[in-house]
Order: structure tokens, then C-alpha cells, then sequence
């Protein structure tokens, strides 16, 4: 595989997670960090960069909103921007047809949220048979409260993703170890 077989997927990194209930500033500055490192990194290796954003009819992610850009201060040049309405960002978007057609078969997955468009979309993607680096600490999420009254942290939302991704849809690498696979394999 070289690293024109790869692709670099940003999920729903949009404005519109501020105008929702549970947005917290909490480690979205350690976010933007590391999604700016891949995506720059991305770049200069020459790995394309696929914005996808999630859209709805109505409220903070429907194209009428204004949210349903970039959240700031991300600075992403996309090769090419796809929307969805679905968790898995290869349902109904165009982007399966768009990776095929150029023979993509590595997909590195980031963006927001962690536990729910991200790891939908790397359990989608390993089913179709791309091999997927999910690169967590590229992905945010936000603290949640569980049926029985428990609140898990972003943290231990995370470590729960990791776990249940790791070696059976996907390998966990931080944005060092995605990249140089990349560049190893075009080598």
C-alpha cells in the first residue's frame, strides 16, 4: 500500500457541536491541536484530506443554521467535502463511490464525535475492508450519563471506543503513527 491508497477523514469537526447542550470547552483546545497537526501533516505528505460534515432539515446542522462549517479555529483545505445524514459517513454521502474510484484502501478517521460518527464510520469501513487508523486523540467528544445515572467522562468514553475498535476495526495510533505508516508504506 502506498500512501496514495490512504485518505484522511475529518468527521463533522463543525460549528454546529457549540450550539448543542452538552458542547464543553474541555479539551477542545487539545482537540484542535491534534486534528491541525493530521490534517497538517496529511498536507506535506500528500495524503488527501476529506472534510465530511453532518446535515439535518432543521436546527444547529441544517445547511440554513450557519453552523455547518468548520469548527473554528480549524483550517482545513479539503480535497473534497461531502455531506451526510447518517452516522457512518459512507452512507449516502458519495464518499464510498469517491474512495473508490480512486482505490483508496487506508482510511485515518478523526473528528467528532468520538463514540458515534467516528467509530460508526471505522466499524463501516473495516467491514467494507479498508484497513482504518482511528486516530483518538484526533476525535472529541463530550461527557455523557448512562441509563443507570453513571456519567462517563470523555475520557472514559474514549478508552471504551479504544477498546472495543483496537485490532478488530481498526488500529490506534496517535497522529505520529498514522502519518508514518503512510509515509513507510509509500517508501
Amino acid at each position: 500500500m502506498s500512501h496514495a491508497d490512504t485518505v484522511l477523514i475529518v468527521i463533522d469537526a463543525q460549528e454546529s457541536f457549540r450550539r448543542r447542550p452538552y458542547w464543553r470547552d474541555e479539551g477542545a483546545a487539545a482537540y484542535i491541536d491534534r486534528q491541525h497537526a493530521l490534517v497538517d501533516g496529511a498536507g506535506k505528505a500528500g495524503i488527501p484530506v476529506v472534510q465530511v460534515f453532518h446535515v439535518e432539515d432543521e436546527g444547529v446542522f441544517s445547511e440554513a443554521s450557519g453552523f455547518v462549517t468548520a469548527l473554528a479555529p480549524l483550517r482545513i483545505e479539503a480535497n473534497a467535502v461531502f455531506r451526510k445524514r447518517r452516522h457512518s459517513a459512507l452512507v449516502g454521502s458519495g464518499l464510498d463511490v469517491w474512495l473508490t474510484e480512486r482505490g483508496v484502501r487506508r482510511l485515518i478517521v478523526s473528528g467528532i464525535r468520538t463514540e458515534q460518527c467516528c467509530e460508526t464510520t471505522t466499524r463501516h469501513a473495516s467491514d467494507l475492508g479498508y484497513t482504518v487508523d482511528f486516530v483518538s486523540e484526533a476525535t472529541l467528544t463530550f461527557p455523557m450519563t448512562d441509563a443507570a445515572g453513571r456519567e462517563w467522562s470523555a475520557g472514559d468514553i474514549r478508552a471504551r471506543t479504544e477498546l472495543v475498535l483496537a485490532d478488530r476495526f481498526a488500529r490506534i495510533a496517535t497522529v505520529e503513527q498514522a502519518l508514518s505508516a503512510s509515509l513507510r508504506a509509500a517508501a
